[in-house]
């Protein structure tokens, strides 16, 4: 965003609030900023960010600041400047020009309510150390996430909960797939350092951006030669192709979108005859843009997987990659909004989805075949739970866990995304199992 052209920090606010608005409507933050106006839209999503890391402390002081709720209009712009004002998060504005700006978004969104507004948050302001330290005794205030979620990653790893929370917290690194077929990480990295850019790169095709920078000023991005992809996501093409498939494979992308797997596929091995799935027709769209913009082919088409009469023609698949719908819990850095999204139910509705995909594609295998299930959760039910329940039920088939599978990422550092990483920096969280048929 040109600094010069950024539009008034009120607006901003005003816009925010509407998103985090939404977002406690149970809207997806993606939508609701895809209908933002163009100028704001950057800006909007930056502070939304922020605002939903910050959210649970920003709630809580607001209820010991003023116990009556305010009309939902004023209490998101209220908690909205009281997450962007929080001690120790790297508040983007200074105190007063923040509240200043929180002030005149009021005048005009709730004329009213904008003397409550000024009062809380300059209380805010002067008492910060005090009322941050009082929210913290309230877990959702300490790690800003619901109840619910803050006890299942406590039972599920009692080792190191915390840290998986406040890890979520934090800014998500930028890291680029190098297409396998135009260039190596090594390459990329020195064409980037000629332009200014610092960089490392983690493997033979993974980059780590040192600083974030907007996909349209990446070099070579609109001719296909890079994109951008989690250290987590990119072990899954490695995982299912293994050493090696038949030439022309046939394989099935069961949930292709939107379609960074699907490439990644076709980048180590352009000749796999690929079936690319998905559901959402729209959704699959983002697929066909991704492939043209890599100059790779695969057939496309919009159908639920686990309706196989609908879609499959007979032949077996070499290898299945089943990218399953799952919580995304392993993935709130980098999308905030999730973890006030769900609710407790969605996870088990989630795994029943996941283990009914897992029944419909394990028989369209070829014998010798394999398939990879993947989500980007940290959930155990999600993950180990899941691939434990399903090589029960087929236990008759004599499925084999092949040891090469990484089982649960969980994006600490102490937990490699990548073996032989150049550098201790985590993806996100992922549980990886690669099945094989007798």
């Amino acid at each position: 965003m040109n600094v010069a052209a950024a539009p008034p920090l009120a607006r901003l606010l005003d816009a925010t609030a509407d998103a985090v608005a939404a977002v406690r409507e149970g809207r997806s933050l993606t939508d609701v900023l895809a209908r933002c106006p163009a100028e704001l839209r950057a800006g909007t999503q930056a502070l939304s960010f922020h605002v939903l890391r910050w959210l649970g402390g920003a709630q809580a002081v607001r209820a010991m600041l003023a116990p009556k709720s305010p009309p939902p209009n004023v209490d998101a712009l209220l908690v909205s400047a009281l997450a962007l004002l929080w001690p120790g998060s790297d508040p983007p504005y200074a105190e007063h020009t923040l509240v200043d700006q929180a002030v005149t978004a009021a005048r005009q969104r709730a004329p009213a309510a904008a003397n409550f507004v000024n009062a809380v948050l300059r209380r805010f302001v002067r008492e910060s150390a005090a009322l941050v330290e009082a929210a913290r005794h309230q877990p959702v205030a300490a790690f800003n996430h619901p109840l619910w979620w803050i006890e299942r990653v406590k039972q599920d790893w009692p080792q190191h909960w915390q840290a998986l929370l406040l890890a979520a917290n934090r800014h998500p690194p930028m890291v680029l797939r190098v297409n396998a077929r135009r260039g190596t990480a090594a390459g990329y990295v020195q064409r980037l350092a000629s332009l200014g850019f610092a960089a490392t790169a983690l493997d033979a095709q993974a980059v780590l951006l040192h600083k974030p920078m907007p996909v349209q000023q990446l070099p070579g991005f609109a001719e296909g030669e890079v994109s951008v992809q989690d250290l987590s996501a990119q072990r899954a093409a490695p995982l299912l192709l293994g050493s090696g498939l038949p030439p022309g494979a046939h394989v099935l992308d069961a949930c292709a979108a939107p379609g960074g797997k699907t490439a990644h596929l076709l980048e180590l091995d352009p000749a796999l005859d690929l079936l690319a799935l998905d559901s959402d027709p729209l959704r699959l769209a983002r697929v066909q843009d991704t492939l043209n913009r890599l100059q790779l082919k695969a057939r496309l088409q919009a159908a639920d997987a686990r309706d196989v009469a609908r879609w499959w023609d007979g032949r077996p698949f070499d290898a299945i990659l089943l990218d399953a719908p799952c919580t995304a819990s392993g993935i709130v850095r980098r999308h905030p909004d999730v973890r006030w999204l769900r609710r407790i139910d969605d996870v088990l509705a989630l795994s029943r989805i996941q283990a009914e995909l897992l029944d419909a594609l394990w028989p369209l295998l070829k014998p010798g075949g394999r398939l990879l299930y993947a989500t980007c959760s940290i959930f155990r039910l999600e993950g180990q739970q899941q691939i434990d329940a399903f090589l029960q039920r087929h236990a008759a088939d004599k499925p084999r866990l092949d040891p090469a599978s990484p089982g649960h990422l969980l994006g600490l550092p102490d937990n490699a995304s990548r073996p032989g990483s150049a550098t201790e920096t985590s993806g996100d969280g992922f549980f990886y199992a690669l099945i094989h048929q007798p």
